[in-house]
């Protein structure tokens, strides 16, 4: 099939790249004439592993081209996504569908035959509608279909994710849309992953739905890890004990400094917003806002609590930056405000990433970039790891002992045993690492808790409960 992707950010690339390795025609097409120039070079603008390969070989075999003459890319297509940003206003948090409208006025005019328009870019309920209502005024002529098809990429898997997926969903009660859908992503559905049609709306939703469950699950984690600290508990063997629930699943369930990247807190705030807009409150999405971004706060606090209390006048070597591996997304990172608290703390502030630091120049100032992470920590008064890349979970810890000036290591997403890196000398915080007491014969014994033989435990009923019958013992 014919397909043109508007837009060659994130999701554009990687889907229009991703179509073209299944057999389709495709191309690409973005205004940047400097992001066209670089994609004919090979240059990609995104950092993702496997990407640039599957590029330059679909480029090379004419399946994939890249222009800024949307005209011409849209009179051939059979299929036009839009994958152009949606970035959160300022002023309320909604969904900033500038682009997204402008795209669709230039498709509009340039759409020949029966044309299906595809939203590809996480957009608020009802977007598609007003899409079509442009499509209509621009083009009372025009045949078309206008459906919803959001996307389920991780940054740093999207490429595997787009060839694997769980689902795919289709929003329209076009029969004609859907059989061109189904057409389009049978390579990919033909054996195992369902296509799931929808109305449109629901389609828009579902996206919506996914990615604010996600995150309050782990601000969920989070949440418990603070309470593992303070009773004397492993967050991580709790988050194994409940993830091995299969209602439950063990993904997203590991703790650390907050979620961030371009999905979880544009995504959340713009479900608030839409809810707002309808009259409707969502509680729990409110509360997994405000907790997340008040635990990017609380991180910077950790480590000052290791230092007993003050980073001023410290060097502090940060390592990670990106708000996940794989990726060079600063967007929303957890490393931003945590290297803003320390600066305001008065701390100096080094850092290293191996892909993020061109990224990381845009929104950090006064940070020393470092291309070795042993440079980055010599002479550091505290380690702080803040994103989990196999190159950062596998360092030479005798080496690093060798080279800080003091021996404080803070693991903000548990990727180091404590015991292993005590071992070498540093005194190590993690998340959610509860110090254990233990009974004289070795039982554990939660803290804080006294009269045990007197505590309530619920016999099933909301709201009631009995004395325990006798000590609680492990």
């Amino acid at each position: 099939m014919r397909v043109a992707i508007i837009g060659t950010g994130y999701v554009g690339l990687v889907s229009g790249t991703c179509f073209a390795e299944i057999g389709h025609s495709v191309t690409c097409v973005d205004k940047d004439e400097g992001k066209i120039a670089g994609l004919h070079k090979g240059k990609l603008p995104i950092y993702e592993p496997g990407l640039d390969e599957m590029v330059r070989t679909n480029a090379e075999a004419g399946r994939l081209s890249f222009t800024t003459d949307l005209t011409a890319a849209v009179s051939t297509a059979e299929v036009v996504f839009i994958a152009v940003g949606t970035p959160a206003r300022a002023a309320d948090g909604q969904a900033d569908l500038s682009y997204v409208f402008a795209a669709t006025r230039e498709i509009a005019r340039a759409m020949q035959g029966y044309t299906v328009v595809v939203t590809k870019s996480t957009v608020p309920v009802g977007t598609g509608d007003a899409i079509e209502r442009i499509i209509r005024r621009e083009n009372p002529t025009a045949t078309v279909s206008v459906v919803s098809n959001p996307e389920f990429l991780r940054e740093g898997a999207a490429v595997d994710d787009f060839m694997k997926p769980d689902r795919v969903v289709v929003g329209s009660n076009s029969q004609q849309a859907r059989a061109m859908m189904a057409e389009l992503y049978r390579p990919l559905t033909g054996n195992a992953s369902p296509i799931l049609f929808a109305g449109r709306r629901t389609a828009e939703l579902i996206k919506y739905t996914a990615n604010a469950f996600l995150a309050t699950k782990i601000t969920f984690i989070n949440e418990i890890a603070n309470l593992c600290e303070a009773v004397g508990a492993d967050v991580r063997e709790v988050a194994n004990g409940i993830g091995l629930d299969n209602r439950i699943g063990g993904k997203f369930l590991q703790p650390g400094p907050g979620y961030g990247g371009s999905c979880f807190p544009k995504d959340t705030l713009a479900l608030l917003r839409t809810a707002q807009d309808h009259g409707i409150t969502l509680r729990l999405v409110e509360d997994t806002v405000a907790v997340n971004d008040a635990r990017k706060r609380a991180m910077a606090r950790k480590v000052m609590e290791a230092m007993g209390g003050s980073v001023e006048g410290l060097t502090v070597a940060v390592l990670g930056l990106t708000f996940k591996p794989d990726t060079d997304d600063m967007r929303e990172s957890p490393s931003l405000s945590l290297i803003d608290a320390l600066q305001r703390g008065g701390a100096t502030v080094r850092a290293h990433d191996p892909v993020g630091t061109e990224q990381a120049r845009r929104y950090l100032d006064d940070v020393e970039f470092l291309g070795d992470p042993y440079d980055c920590v010599e002479g550091a008064d505290v380690i702080v790891l803040m994103t989990e890349w196999d190159s950062l979970r596998r360092l030479d810890l005798r080496r690093i002992r060798g080279l800080v000036r003091q021996p404080v290591f803070v693991d903000l997403r548990n990727a180091y045993r404590s015991d292993v890196v005590e071992r070498f000398g540093f005194r190590f915080t993690g998340i959610g690492l509860g110090a254990e007491q233990t009974t004289p014969n070795g039982h554990e014994l939660p803290a804080r808790l006294e009269e045990p033989s007197m505590l309530p435990v619920f016999n099933g009923l909301a709201g009631q409960s009995e004395p325990h019958p006798s000590p609680i013992v492990a």
